[in-house]
């Protein structure tokens, strides 16, 4: 899909998202609330397509090592950095260019680093120690864990991404 096709997309899922806001549900938002919102959905839907990229990398990545036995026992290990690393490099992209349309004012490097480091507080730190919190002291299921977690990790990572990351001067 070519940048242009891309913006097509954009603009029809916001015209949907508008449509049940104002039509359907007969919300009177301003357009400002309207725009954060649109920004929140395409953080989503990046969000959601970055998390398949992380996925097939790291399967990808396992299957490569282990066919050439490097890093034996650590080959999960090395195919979840190069997950991460790749996929968040996605999801700057696209955050970049399509929900929070950075432009020259904020510094691309700059804009980069902060990304890295937000996606490492909340998809590294917080989601362990939330899910420590959720199986280990309050018994909950390690496969409802994760997605319990979503819940804190999805609006947290968004503001630190608006308002830090993609902050312009």
């Amino acid at each position: 899909m070519n940048e242009k096709q891309m913006a097509k997309f954009w603009t029809l899922i916001e015209k949907i998202i508008r449509f049940f806001l104002i039509k359907i549900f007969r919300l009177k938002l301003s357009n400002e609330a309207i725009e954060n919102f649109m920004q929140f959905i395409k953080f989503g839907i990046v969000g959601l397509s970055n998390t398949v990229v992380s996925y097939v990398i790291y399967l990808v990545s396992l299957l490569t090592f282990e066919k050439t036995d490097i890093f034996h026992n650590t080959d999960y290990l090395v195919s979840q950095v190069i997950a991460f690393v790749l996929s968040v490099l996605w999801s700057f992209y696209w955050n970049r260019k399509f929900v929070f349309k950075a432009d020259e004012q904020v510094s691309w490097l700059k804009a980069l680093i902060k990304t890295y480091i937000s996606y490492a507080f909340t998809g590294l730190f917080l989601n362990s120690i939330l899910s420590i919190l959720w199986v280990d002291i309050l018994n909950m299921s390690k496969l409802i864990a994760p997605i319990i977690n979503l819940i804190v990790s999805v609006p947290l990572n968004f503001i630190l991404n608006k308002f830090w990351a993609f902050k312009k001067k």
